[in-house]
């Protein structure tokens, strides 16, 4: 396998992959691990969003029993914190799988910048993406501006959220914890103050939440409109094409 020098539209592809999507055809793209990854990050995210928010704005306490005959909150933060320690442990196993598996299991992780061809790929993406190019171009793996956005949104957004919860985390377990001993000189590197580390965790969530209903709302409408399978790439794992021109 060979890749091109120069950053090619079959972004992240090599000769076999060109070749093969030029003859209207299909690739396999996404591997088991990686297409697995994704849906149940994708479930414990949808799981801390929700009770992420209502640990922020917690639910009005029920007077049809006593609170401690209930433990509505408790329960809620329980979810929170397991779905949390899922998406690390899962953040963690993807990016071993960046090492060991294919090339395209790697554009979550880095970005391209040193070359000029990318950002001029990412140019035409805004401007497919605002209605200003008549014609999409062909990708095997993420399109430019989906790798630049993922790796921004998502791949640096993630690890900010790891981060943070699990210093806020550390304050609860107490000092000298294992929790404390790795993540303990996050609040002091903001002077100390746990609010603001509650706070900046908090709009993380926002931030989050933001690209989720983008990456939805992208995925549908490339499936749509664009010149390769999207969706169902994420389900096969095998990206379609729809026409036979590179």
């Amino acid at each position: 396998m060979s890749n091109s020098t120069e950053y090619s539209p079959l972004v992240d592809a090599d000769d076999d992959d060109i070749a093969t999507a030029s003859r209207q055809t299909s690739i396999y793209v996404y591997e088991a691990p990686v297409r697995l990854w994704h849906w149940l990050n994708a479930l414990a995210i949808l799981v801390l969003c929700i009770t992420g928010y209502l640990i922020g704005s917690p639910p009005p306490t029920m007077i049809i029993s006593e609170a401690a005959y209930q433990f509505v909150f408790g329960y809620i933060r329980f979810a929170h914190f397991a779905a949390a320690l899922m998406l690390t442990v899962f953040f963690l196993g993807r990016i071993y799988w960046a090492f060991v598996g294919n090339h395209h299991s790697r554009q979550l992780f880095y970005i391209p910048f040193w070359k000029g061809e990318f950002w001029r790929e990412v140019w035409h993406e805004v401007r497919w993406y605002g209605f200003m190019e008549s014609e999409p171009k062909k990708y095997v793996g993420h399109n430019p501006l989906a790798q630049l956005a993922m790796f921004l949104f998502f791949t640096l957004g993630i690890t900010f959220m790891i981060v943070t919860g699990l210093a806020l985390y550390a304050e609860g377990a107490g000092r000298g914890s294992f929790y404390d001993i790795l993540f303990g000189w996050v609040t002091p590197l903001l002077g100390g103050n746990s609010h603001v580390l509650h706070t900046l965790h908090h709009l993380g969530m926002w931030w989050i939440i933001v690209f989720v209903m983008i990456h939805i709302y992208v995925a549908i409408r490339e499936d749509i409109m664009s010149r390769q399978s999207i969706v169902s790439t994420m389900i096969s794992g095998t990206r379609s094409f729809k026409d036979d021109r590179p």
